[in-house]
């Protein structure tokens, strides 16, 4: 879990930075990421503008579905553009993510969720829209060229690919894609990520909701929790309009141990309750932020 945590960060981490971040020999990191692969937990190694060049907005949408079954579900989700992940829980509880370009897009986003997911009663929250890092940058450093945008998409299914390797499909110097990456990357323009399946593995993931005494500070709950469990609890979300709520992602090898994890997180002081839901199914799907730099593809570099 720890190595999918890092490669959720930056995909591109090589095996020997891995490594030395697992106390691992280089061997054995390549082993599991193989291994992770084989059994699609890790479905592949992707790329993307990121959140703060494409100012998207995240949203998710949970709530019980009334729909009989779930077969036609995730086509329906993945035609809509915008929807970049179902997750099927237990109860048929269901969290769908969404990135939309503005707020005028959200009305008609839940209605489509709503209508074609059949969740009568829905919470949607809303994520912080992403800032401006926190550097001495001027607006230059946070725009994409045409060549940033031509790297992005060769990088877009296979985010570890060499170097050199793009360099020779773009017909350019390898100096100059690393240059053009280490700046995208430091600046917070490209996403390096990947697609996770943790329902491939053998563990458990809970989608776990906490709601907080009405005086709690988010950000500190959330850092006594990751600490404090921090086996189990490997990360989070909060909502600009959900105000004293956490969704934790948690990790099990039992529902035992989930049962009792559960029974102790809800004794911590900041928490009035927290209601798991067990992740039976995922899905991921492309959107429109997967296809920005496709355009740019067949333009000049210059």
């Amino acid at each position: 879990m720890r190595l999918i945590l890092l490669l959720l960060q930056n995909s591109r981490l090589s095996y020997a930075e891995l490594a030395d971040k697992l106390s691992l020999s280089v061997n054995a990191v390549h082993k599991r990421i193989q291994q992770l692969i084989e059994t699609d937990v890790i479905h592949k190694f992707t790329a993307k503008v990121s959140m703060l060049a494409s100012q998207a907005i995240p949203i998710n949408i949970s709530g019980t579905s009334q729909l009989p079954n779930f077969k036609d579900l995730p086509d329906k989700l993945r035609s809509h553009g915008s929807i970049y992940w179902l997750a099927i829980g237990s109860g048929k509880f269901l969290y769908i993510g969404a990135y939309i370009r503005n707020l005028a897009e959200l009305e008609p986003t839940i209605s489509f969720i709503k209508k074609e997911a059949q969740i009568s009663e829905q919470t949607v929250g809303i994520s912080q829209p992403t800032q401006v890092p926190l550097v001495n940058l001027k607006p230059v450093d946070l725009t994409l060229c045409n060549l940033d945008y031509q790297i992005i998409a060769s990088l877009k299914d296979d985010a570890r690919k060499a170097i050199s390797t793009i360099a020779n499909e773009l017909g350019i110097s390898s100096k100059t894609v690393r240059r053009r990456l280490n700046r995208m990357i430091k600046n917070n323009l490209i996403e390096l990520t990947l697609e996770w399946y943790p329902d491939k593995s053998d563990d458990i993931t809970t989608l776990m909701d906490l709601r907080l005494k009405p005086d709690s500070n988010l950000a500190t709950v959330a850092y006594q929790i990751l600490t404090k469990y921090s086996t189990n609890a490997l990360f989070y979300w909060s909502f600009v309009n959900i105000p004293n709520s956490l969704t934790f992602v948690i990790w099990t090898n039992s529902m035992g141990e989930l049962e009792k994890l559960h029974k102790r997180i809800e004794k911590e002081p900041e928490v009035i309750s927290a209601v798991p839901y067990v992740l039976c199914t995922g899905y991921i799907f492309e959107t429109w932020r997967d296809n920005l730099a496709h355009p740019m593809l067949s333009t000049s570099s210059t």
